[in-house]
Parts: structure tokens; C-alpha cells; sequence
């Protein structure tokens, strides 16, 4: 059940309260952690096709993007409200055994990432981390366009650096086509995994409770923190001192 109050969705972003004949959806996703999510498949998608066309000028400023969202989302899962961090979603084998035999006590009462879905996540921002690494070393100067960190070491191993870095792409778009697959297998059974990565709410659970108001404060100094970080890349690494 979806409420049709005028509003709301915006109101329970910002913390505010709501009243009315229809309990309240939840709030499971916080704005922060939406925009970072569907800014993922914009910029993959974005970098392959500057890539099939040598745009490399624009690849590699998209790729600092990404890893400034990326770096972003590390932080998050330290900070971020509880269905954002990385200790509320990364559980140990005989929980991710228990919950494909459907024998996981609290199923019924989680929101957030399921613990085969946290691994899934999991799995996606180290694959996307270590893809925008290599491409910032990746490159060769007498063609060129390289990656920021290029100079900072051989010519061969950049070579074996941007092979790398074009063969795991597709390990890269195996887990995505994966993780798209598992959307599809939930949407069939009747769990809808993409309204509520949208719009943040999902229908309200007896005995649960949403994840509350976004940490403004602690986003923007994520978000500052990330960007430094990308900046910083971007112009070579240098010295700090």
C-alpha cells in the first residue's frame, strides 16, 4: 500500500512529521544513497560508450567522477543511516546460508539489503573501485590521453595496467548483468526492488520502523571528503607538503 497523501515523500525525506487516514510508508533508502546508486549505471554506461569512441578526454573525467562517488559511498557505509552501512548489510555465511533456505529468523522484519544482497553490493563497489584504479594509471603518453597517476610508474606496467583494465570490464558487466538478473528474479516473485531505490519508502511492515531523517551534516562532509580525494587524484597526487 502506497500513500497518496500530497507531500509526504517529501516530508518524511526531511524529518517532518505526517498525519493522515494511511499509515505511513517507510523510509528505507536516504536521498544521498539514491542519488549515489542510480549515478552508477549513468556512469558506467557513459564511460564505455566515451571508450568505443575515444572520447578519452570525457572518459577520463568521468572516471574521476565515479571514483569521487565511489569514495563517497565507502564513507556512507560508515556514516549513512543504518540501511546505508556496510555492518547493518555484510553478514557471515551461516546468515546468508540460512536466508537462501529461507530459515533467516528476521526476513520478515529487515528492511534494506537481504545478506545474499549485501555481498552482491559489496562485490559491485570493490569491482567498480578497482576498475576506476587501474584506469587512473592506465594509458600510454605516446598515444595520448592517460590516467592521472600514469607518471607514477613504468611504461610496461601501464600496459599491463590498461590491458587489465579493458579485459575487467566485462568481469565488471557480468555482475551487473547478475545483480540486474536478481531484480528481475524479485520482481517475478513479487518483491519490487526498484520503486523503493526511486522514491526511498517502501509499504509499511508491522513492527518495523523506517531508517528516520538523512544525516545532512555527515553527508556533506562525506561528500567534501570524496571530492577532495578525486580532486587531489586528479592533479597527479602531489605532495601535500
Amino acid at each position: 500500500m502506497t500513500s497518496n497523501l500530497p507531500g509526504q515523500g517529501v516530508a518524511a525525506e526531511l524529518g517532518v512529521p505526517v498525519s493522515g487516514g494511511l499509515p505511513p510508508d517507510l523510509r528505507v533508502w536516504d536521498l544521498l544513497l539514491r542519488l549515489t546508486h542510480w549515478s552508477f549505471p549513468l556512469l558506467i554506461l557513459a564511460m564505455w560508450w566515451t571508450a568505443e569512441n575515444s572520447k578519452w578526454a570525457w572518459h577520463r573525467r568521468l572516471g574521476l567522477v565515479l571514483l569521487g562517488i565511489l569514495l563517497f559511498r565507502v564513507l556512507w557505509g560508515f556514516v549513512g543511516p543504518e540501511t546505508a552501512r556496510f555492518a547493518s548489510f555484510v553478514r557471515g555465511p551461516r546468515a546468508v546460508i540460512a536466508y537462501l533456505r529461507g530459515a533467516l529468523p528476521d526476513t520478515a522484519n529487515r528492511i534494506g539489503h537481504s545478506p545474499i544482497g549485501g555481498w552482491s553490493t559489496l562485490a559491485l563497489l570493490a569491482a567498480m573501485l578497482l576498475q576506476v584504479s587501474m584506469g587512473l594509471f592506465a594509458g600510454d603518453p605516446f598515444d595520448g590521453m592517460t590516467g592521472p597517476l600514469n607518471p607514477l610508474v613504468g611504461v610496461l606496467t601501464a600496459d599491463t595496467i590498461t590491458e587489465l583494465h579493458e579485459t575487467f570490464f566485462w568481469v565488471l558487466a557480468g555482475l551487473i548483468g547478475l545483480h540486474l538478473s536478481a531484480i528481475v528474479f524479485y520482481a517475478v516473485k513479487g518483491n519490487d526492488l526498484v520503486s523503493p531505490m526511486v522514491s526511498g519508502d517502501r509499504p509499511p511492515m508491522q513492527a518495523v520502523a523506517g531508517i528516520g531523517p538523512t544525516p545532512w551534516v555527515r553527508g556533506l562532509i562525506a561528500a567534501t571528503l570524496a571530492a577532495g580525494f578525486a580532486l587531489w587524484v586528479a592533479y597527479g597526487a602531489p605532495p601535500l607538503t
